[in-house]
């Protein structure tokens, strides 16, 4: 799926074992680099972590 700024989201995965995301935490798309397939997410709850949508982080539309 191709997401774009202002898509709604929510976290399905993370491979970050350091993030304190959840399965169900929803954020809005900032930005996504198609060719490294890197989403920029501002997430509700204050992060910014990133989702590297190649490297076993997966998203879902909120």
């Amino acid at each position: 799926m191709t997401y774009k700024k202002g898509d709604r989201i929510a976290l399905v995965a993370t491979a970050d074992p350091h993030t304190e995301l959840k399965p169900g935490d929803e954020g809005t798309v900032h930005r996504l680099d198609a060719g490294l397939l890197i989403l920029y997410v501002d997430w509700d709850s204050g992060s910014t972590l990133s989702m590297l949508l190649d490297d076993g982080d997966e998203v879902r539309p909120a």
